[in-house]
C-alpha cells in the first residue's frame, strides 16, 4: 500500500479499525481526529504512530487530589518514614511498603489504616530489607525480600501463603517495581551476568509464573549506543553516573505482556509487542535548554559524591550538554497506557544561600533546581491522549500507579512529610 490517505471526522471508527489490521504492509497513512493528527507508517516490522499535532483530552489535564493517607504528626500507622513502594488491591485497598520501619501496611478504600502484614526477620512471611511491593489479580501479595533472597507471597487476607526463590542475580537492592501482567505473572529484576562493574551490567526480568514457577528470563531492550559516563574504581570498589542529560535507554514492562522502552536521544518509543509488530510512539518536540546554574549544580552534586568515597577524585566524562533529552521517565499503567515524563525547564525553588545552609548543615550536596512534572499520555495503540502537569508537592518515585482517571503517587511538603495521595484528572486551571 502505497501514498497518503486523509480519513474525514465522520469515519473515525471504521478507519481505526483499518489502520490497527495493517500488520506490516507498507506505505503510510494520516489519522484525524477532532484534536488529533498522527501519520501512520510501517517501517521493516514497525508501526510508527507519530503525532503530529493536537490531542484526544485537548486541553492539558491537571490533578486534583481526593485522598490522602499520612499526617506530620499523629499515629504511627499514618507516619511514613521512607515509602519504598505502594500498590492497589482488587477491593480497593491500599498497600503501603514502610522501608524506614520496615512494614507493609494496608488502608481501605477511605485510608484508613487495617493492619499490618508481615515483620522484619527472616521467619516465613518476615522481611529483611523489602524492596518492591505487588498485588496479583487475585489478590495475593507479592513482596521482594532481596535481604531474605525471596519473593514472599501473602494471602488476600495478609496471612503468609509461601515464598519464591530469587534466582542468582536477584538479590541485589534495586528501586525498580515488581511487574505484573493480567494473566497473573510477576516479573523482577536481575542480573545477567555476575561480577561486572555497575557501568557494565546488563538486565533483566525474572518470569515467574502465577503459580511461582521460574519460566525463564527476559534481557532488557538494548540500543547500540554508548552511555555518557563518569566512573571511579579502587581496590575492591566501583562506582559509575550517567553524566546528567544525556540520552538513557529507558523502559518498563506493560501488564499487557511485553516491554516498553526508548532511547531518549529523541521522542521514540518502542512497544516490544508479543507476536505482533513493534509499535513506534513518536511526537514532534522541541529542545529544552539546561540552565548555567542547573548544570554547575548537578555537576557539583557528583563531584562531591564521589570525592567522599574516592578522595580526590576529578570529573573524568563528557561534559554536560547544554540542552536536556526530550523524556526522562516511562511509566505503564493498569490499562497499557504508556506515561511518558517529559523535560521541563528548571526553576529555583529556594535560593541559593538556603541550598549552601542546608549543605553545610548535612555534609551533602543540596539541589535548588527542580522540574515540574508532565505527563504526555498515550494509549497502547499510539493514540495521544494528552498532556498532565502535577501539582509541585508531587512526586515520581516510587512509580505512580494510575487507573481509569485516577493517579495515586506519593508527596513531599516543604516540611519533608511524606503522603501518599489519590488524585484525579481534571481539566488543569490556566495559571
Amino acid at each position: 500500500m502505497t501514498g497518503r490517505m486523509r480519513y474525514p471526522i465522520g469515519t473515525i471508527a471504521i478507519a481505526a479499525i483499518a489502520l490497527w489490521g495493517w500488520g506490516c504492509a507498507t506505505g503510510s497513512a494520516e489519522r484525524t481526529e477532532p484534536s488529533w493528527q498522527a501519520t501512520v507508517d510501517t517501517v521493516g516490522d514497525t508501526i510508527v504512530v507519530h503525532t503530529t499535532g493536537g490531542s484526544v483530552w485537548g486541553d492539558t489535564m491537571g490533578l486534583t487530589p481526593e485522598l490522602t493517607i499520612g499526617v506530620l504528626d499523629g499515629a504511627d500507622e499514618y507516619m511514613f518514614g521512607n515509602i519504598q513502594a505502594f500498590a492497589l488491591g482488587p477491593a480497593g485497598n491500599v498497600y503501603v511498603l514502610d522501608r524506614q520501619v520496615p512494614v507493609l501496611r494496608e488502608y481501605d478504600a477511605t485510608g484508613t489504616y487495617v493492619r499490618d502484614i508481615g515483620r522484619e526477620g527472616g521467619g516465613p512471611g518476615e522481611y529483611e530489607r523489602p524492596a518492591s511491593l505487588a498485588i496479583l489479580p487475585d489478590g495475593r501479595m507479592l513482596v521482594r525480600d532481596p535481604g531474605n533472597g525471596r519473593i514472599n507471597v501473602y494471602d488476600a487476607e495478609g496471612t503468609s501463603f509461601t515464598s519464591w526463590r530469587l534466582p542468582s542475580g536477584g538479590t541485589f537492592n534495586t528501586s525498580r517495581p515488581l511487574y505484573i501482567d493480567r494473566s497473573g505473572n510477576s516479573y523482577t529484576m536481575v542480573l545477567l551476568e555476575a561480577g561486572q562493574t555497575p557501568w557494565r551490567w546488563r538486565r533483566g526480568l525474572a518470569h515467574f509464573t502465577a503459580e511461582g514457577n521460574l519460566a525463564d528470563t527476559l534481557p532488557v531492550p538494548t540500543w547500540d549506543y554508548e552511555q555518557q559516563i563518569v566512573t571511579a574504581e579502587r581496590e575492591g570498589s566501583s562506582s559509575s553516573s550517567s553524566v546528567p542529560y544525556t540520552p538513557q535507554v529507558l523502559w518498563t514492562f506493560s501488564p499487557l505482556g511485553y516491554f516498553v522502552a526508548g532511547l531518549s536521544d529523541s521522542y521514540r518509543i518502542d512497544l516490544f509487542r508479543v507476536d505482533q509488530p513493534r509499535l513506534r510512539i513518536e511526537r514532534n518536540w522541541e529542545a529544552v535548554p539546561v540552565l548555567s546554574d542547573e548544570r554547575a549544580e548537578r555537576e557539583h552534586s557528583i563531584i562531591e559524591n564521589f570525592k567522599r568515597n574516592y578522595g580526590s577524585w576529578r570529573w573524568n566524562g563528557p561534559h554536560i550538554p547544554d540542552t536536556k533529552p526530550p523524556f526522562n521517565d516511562i511509566t505503564v499503567d493498569s490499562e497499557g497506557r504508556i506515561w511518558v515524563r517529559v523535560s521541563q525547564r528548571g526553576y529555583a525553588y529556594r535560593s541559593a544561600q538556603e541550598a549552601q545552609e542546608e549543605e553545610g548543615r548535612t555534609g551533602r550536596p543540596q539541589r535548588r533546581f527542580r522540574e515540574h512534572v508532565v505527563f504526555d499520555v498515550f494509549e497502547p495503540t499510539g493514540r495521544f491522549l494528552g498532556t498532565v502537569r502535577a501539582p509541585d508537592e508531587f512526586q515520581t518515585y516510587p512509580a505512580i500507579v494510575t487507573s481509569g482517571d485516577t493517579v495515586w503517587a506519593t508527596t513531599e511538603d516543604e516540611l519533608g512529610v511524606a503522603r501518599l495521595v489519590r488524585f484525579r484528572l481534571t481539566p488543569a486551571t490556566a495559571e
